[in-house]
């Protein structure tokens, strides 16, 4: 049933298709934009005339000096963003730190003993073929 309907429709499937090529793309924005405002827009007076003039222009850059804090300034901010950020933090219960903790354990310690036993190994390997 849905071959049917792909069949009766090969137009449609054509023109929704993603365009190819990024200026096939472009077009296909442009398209579907609607006309930006500063081409409808006309001024009125020669007032309005300048204001339009000057909204093109980006806008004056702010002092980019910040004013010097001293060290002791730098230490309290740090101290008050450490302390907001450990509010952040989603704590673990009892609970879940014992049994987070008993894995890291058990894990360790099943490490140590495989690189113990590896270590053993080829160091008897070593002593028997040169010793």
């Amino acid at each position: 049933m849905s071959d049917d309907r792909e069949q009766d429709q090969p137009e449609e499937r054509e023109s929704a298709a993603r365009p190819v090529t990024a200026a096939a793309r472009r077009e296909r924005r442009a398209s579907a934009r609607p006309a930006s405002r500063k081409d409808s827009v006309k001024p009125k007076s020669d007032e309005d005339s300048d204001e339009a003039s000057k909204k093109g222009r980006p806008t004056r850059a702010r002092d980019t000096q910040e004013k010097r804090t001293s060290l002791i300034g730098k230490g309290f901010r740090y101290i008050r963003e450490v302390v907001s950020e450990l509010r952040k933090v989603i704590w673990p219960t009892r609970k879940q730190l014992v049994t987070y903790t008993s894995v890291v354990l058990v894990f360790v310690a099943f490490m140590v003993a495989l690189v113990w036993g590896l270590d053993l190994g080829f160091g008897w390997g070593v002593f028997e073929l040169f010793g």
